[in-house]
């Protein structure tokens, strides 16, 4: 029932701003949506919500999302990024990635595992990854070895960092960031230091939409300028470190929206609320939730790995986002 309920109302494939990836929101989107051409790089403009409600004690504006709004003709042919996509897609990878047990870095592992590629999880507790990651191809290194997993992996993908969804206290802002910019400069500096030859063709960095900070009409673009809260400045820092990697190897960022899944993140915390019948929205309301599907996040990252016409900064969201209040009925 809530899936169908989640279908009625997220009945639409998820798009991504500047992306050409043909995917849907798995579990949310019709099938139908899968067969959808590849876009050309498009300007995505979204508005952020005014406030933010947090879902439990101090404001927490990570839990706000952006309006994002694609234009409409976006659906016209990128073949030539395809087919780069389509022959690369045969090679199998070796892919270093930091927070791998996390609720994308495992949906991220498993399917690269799938696939047959061979999945590097840099970790600060390999005993614990291990345990949450036994899929065959998963090969565990603690913080001692990330400069060897670094070496001669193909790829590495960065979404380690502390949870967000609760209490703000300074020391947990402190370490939110801390645990983002420390980890992507440790990565970026074991990359610079590979020889060349050794050296992953791609760093693909993780972000966040409250990278545009807040507004009640306002409207954005990759190319906007920052936010100036707390968020807006965690991601700045993030981003910057990340950006370092540029000139070294392809790097792609991604400023993500609120990851829905059933089993974790943000949905996670809700359904179990409503599936007593004790749900409703936070505030007013009328917060926008801009939100993307986890599969079609790992697909979107898997294909940036593989394609190299991706790179920069891309809004990694679905097309339409809805209010909390819309979630909160469909739930």
């Amino acid at each position: 029932l809530y899936t169908k309920a989640l279908n009625n109302m997220l009945g639409r494939h998820t798009a991504f701003s500047n992306a050409s990836l043909p995917v849907s929101a798995k579990g949310v989107a019709p099938a139908s949506s899968r067969g959808a051409s590849r876009g050309t790089k498009q300007q995505t403009k979204h508005t952020l919500s005014p406030a933010c409600s947090p879902w439990m004690g101090a404001q927490s504006p990570a839990l706000c999302g952006a309006q994002i709004q694609h234009p409409s003709n976006t659906q016209t042919s990128a073949r030539q990024y395809s087919t780069i996509s389509a022959m690369a897609t045969s090679e199998k990878m070796t892919v270093a990635i930091t927070g791998a047990t996390g609720l994308v870095g495992s949906r991220l592992a498993s399917k690269l595992a799938s696939q047959g590629h061979t999945v590097r999880a840099l970790t600060r507790n390999p005993g614990s990854a291990r345990s949450k990651l036994p899929f065959p191809g998963v090969e565990v290194y603690g913080p001692a070895d990330w400069a060897r997993a670094i070496q001669g992996a193909t790829g590495a993908v960065n979404l380690a960092g502390e949870p967000i969804a609760t209490r703000w206290t300074q020391e947990i802002k402190d370490q939110v960031k801390a645990s983002r910019v420390r980890t992507t400069k440790t990565i970026v500096d074991y990359i610079a230091g590979t020889p060349e030859e050794q050296r992953p063709n791609v760093l693909v960095s993780s972000s966040a939409v409250g990278y545009y900070g807040t507004s009640q009409n306002a409207s954005f673009s990759e190319d906007s300028q920052p936010g100036s809260d707390y968020l807006a400045e965690v991601c700045q820092e993030w981003e910057a470190a990340a950006k370092e990697a540029e000139g070294k190897t392809r790097t792609v960022i991604l400023r993500i929206g609120i990851v829905l899944a059933s089993d974790g993140g943000a949905l996670g915390k809700m359904l179990p609320v409503f599936q007593i019948f004790a749900g409703g929205p936070l505030g007013s309301g009328r917060q926008w939730m801009s939100w993307v599907h986890r599969d079609d996040l790992v697909e979107l990252i898997i294909e940036s790995l593989q394609n190299p016409a991706y790179s920069g900064i891309y809004n990694a969201t679905a097309p339409k986002p809805v209010r909390m209040s819309e979630l909160c009925s469909s739930l």
